[in-house]
């Protein structure tokens, strides 16, 4: 707890900075609650376009927010180096809910990317150079979005395609092994739905490259999710990198104490979202 205050407050006077923020951003509409939070370069040139990155944020589709300490992190790290950082709230599935929210948290997520590209211009977005990454929960959607371009979009009109996706940790086996709250029905009940939410059912080679990171001390969600993924990745001809670090556990941000990762992240996102 002491390690987690003093990473937060370090992370504050940061930001406070190098960085500028926005707070709750209402990028949904009228009768959503669930918000974001900006995190953008301090002191942009005019005229200067910046990628910008969707942040998701996990707890087994049924709990988390968007200002945990990994997404602070992660938009924190986005920034410091030149990106627009966006971390959502999206609809979550809570035990006494009774309504499916497969595939509203997907559409949530594809609507960011939606509000991304109209608030270009104010936030100074590159719109052809968007990424997202997400960690466990967080990190299926990201997966999701990267490889469902121009699938499973919400209904409305923008573009939700990516130009790369990072995966930390994200459910694959799951939708073959286990029932899931999203959907309030049970494998036997909903075969499709499951196979619809896997992300493996999307994969083909245009799909824009994806980086999977995992921990092999993950006991949340076996580090053969991730392996099946990237099995499934490289089956296609799809694009990929996979990344197994030793003796990481479930939910590690960009600066886990086995090993720092923000030069792998932030070299795979330069590499497709800065345009040399």
């Amino acid at each position: 707890m002491k390690h987690l205050l003093f990473f937060l407050l370090a992370t504050a006077a940061i930001a406070a900075d190098d960085i500028r923020t926005e707070h709750d951003v209402d990028y949904l509409g009228a009768g959503r609650k669930e918000k974001a939070d900006l995190y953008l370069p301090a002191n942009p040139k005019p005229g200067q376009k910046f990628p910008a990155v969707l942040i998701i944020h996990g707890g087994g589709w049924s709990g988390g927010e968007k200002r945990a300490a990994r997404e602070i992190n992660i938009g924190t790290t986005l920034a410091l180096h030149g990106y627009v950082g966006m971390s959502i709230d999206y609809k979550l599935a809570y035990k006494e809910g009774k309504e499916p929210t497969w595939p509203q948290n997907l559409h949530d997520c594809k609507t960011a990317v939606r509000w991304l590209r109209a608030n270009a211009e104010r936030l100074q977005i590159d719109v052809d150079h968007i990424g997202v990454i997400g960690g466990s929960a967080g990190g299926h959607l990201a997966a999701m979005v990267g490889l469902c371009g121009g699938e499973l979009d919400p209904p409305g009109e923008g573009n939700t395609r990516v130009q790369s996706a990072v995966d930390l940790y994200g459910p694959v086996l799951w939708f073959e092994q286990r029932d899931i709250s999203m959907f309030r029905k049970s494998r036997a009940e909903a075969t499709d739905l499951y196979k619809q939410a896997d992300p493996r059912t999307h994969i083909d080679n245009n799909d824009p490259p994806l980086l999977i990171l995992h921990g092999d001390a993950d006991t949340t969600v076996n580090v053969a999710d991730s392996q099946a993924l990237a099995d499934a990745m490289k089956a296609a001809g799809a694009t990929y990198q996979l990344e197994i670090i030793p003796g990481a556990p479930h939910t590690f941000h960009l600066q886990p104490k086995q090993r720092d990762l923000r030069p792998l992240v932030l070299g795979f996102f330069d590499k497709y979202l800065k345009p040399r």
